[in-house]
């Protein structure tokens, strides 16, 4: 099979869909790699490794998209890359479709594109292999990221997240326990923060209560989300219904209610946001004003740490690649209920319910 490698062209995004490891194990599965120039320079792969893996360095990406029977990416496909795409071909990377421009979806349907969200394979146990290094990187990014909106400089109400001898700690309440929570629990319990968990599923709260006992656990509920995010001073959401549009969880009132210069960290915005007041951001603008309450709404939080994010997913994806390019699409499909429930669009037709619904 004929695999393409483009060079990743939304703002700040530095990670690339495969690394020369990667393409080293496919070619010595006969498959052809095709890796746009410069792909991998912000994860800090260059052209030579890439060659010497076995890949073929072409250097525009009409090129890179024209040749792949199937592309590798990791951000959702711009307007201009999707008139790249050859039809009848397989693209896959973290597509978040559930959030994405009606026209785009339109433009996979009317080219015959499978499509094949990173995101949404699931495994029987509902866990989700691919996108957990993501959310575990995202995690592990909020609490840093908190530490430094706080200060003044930032606009922060001047906060040390562990405070000192005689001066309180930081309140951070995260909504959402699961790979994304844990590990933001665990990055903020690190810089000596009081954390509060809330989550709708008892089981997740059960994992986190086993595992940071220090840590105070609450049900999802209207009522508990209103009292915790009052008294935050840091506020992550940390919410994923896999597939589909994030629900919204923090209202405008809620956001007026918490306390000015407070911090709101959105991780769940590359689905569409927990909050009423959310809006994607950038990370050259990683912040705004709203209600009194600075946002921080990154969707590609660990496209700055590519080196490490690349290497996290091609461990985590790498299975599920070489079974596409092995057996094609179709059998994959057939045969890896994981990689079926992540295809989103497959010969022209819907596949992934939550598409029919999307308006974003």
């Amino acid at each position: 099979m004929n695999i393409g490698i483009p060079k990743e062209r939304r703002p700040f995004e530095a990670r690339v869909g495969l690394s020369p490891i990667g393409v080293e194990m496919l070619s010595h599965l006969g498959h052809q790699v095709y890796v746009e120039h410069e792909a991998g320079v912000g994860a800090g792969f260059g052209d030579q490794e890439y060659e010497k893996a076995g890949a073929r360095i072409v250097y525009s990406p009409e090129e890179v998209f024209a040749r792949a029977d199937l592309t590798l990416k990791v951000a959702r496909p711009t307007k201009e890359e999707l008139g790249w795409l050859r039809p009848n071909t397989t693209i896959a990377g973290y597509l978040h479709l559930a959030s994405a421009r009606q026209d785009k979806v339109e433009v996979l349907l009317e080219k015959e594109i499978t499509s094949i969200a990173f995101e949404q394979i699931e495994l029987p146990d509902g866990s989700l292999p691919v996108l957990r290094p993501f959310s575990q990187i995202g995690g592990s990014m909020t609490a840093s990221i908190a530490a430094r909106l706080l200060q003044n400089n930032w606009g922060g109400k001047g906060i040390l997240l562990g405070g000192v001898p005689g001066v309180p700690p930081a309140e951070v309440v995260i909504l959402g326990g699961g790979v994304v929570g844990t590990y933001a629990t665990q990055a903020f319990l690190g810089l000596g923060a009081h954390v509060t968990v809330i989550d709708n599923d008892i089981n997740a709260l059960q994992d986190i209560y086993n595992r940071f006992p220090s840590v105070v656990t609450m049900i999802s509920i209207k009522r508990n989300i209103e009292k915790t995010t009052s008294y935050a001073d840091v506020v992550v959401g940390a919410v994923l219904v896999t597939g589909e549009r994030t629900p919204i969880l923090i209202t405008r009132e809620m956001m007026r209610n918490m306390k000015p210069r407070s911090v709101f960290i959105d991780v769940s915005i590359d689905q569409g946001g927990c909050a009423e007041t959310s809006r994607p951001t950038t990370h050259e603008l990683p912040t705004f004003v709203e209600e009194g309450i600075i946002h921080y709404c990154v969707p590609n939080m660990p496209g700055v740490v590519a080196r490490t994010a690349t290497h996290a997913f091609v461990n985590a994806a790498m299975p599920y690649i070489r079974e596409i390019a092995n057996l094609g699409v179709k059998e994959a499909m057939t045969k890896d209920p994981a990689i079926e429930k992540a295809v989103n669009t497959h010969a022209g037709k819907l596949v992934h319910l939550s598409l029919f619904s999307n308006g974003g």
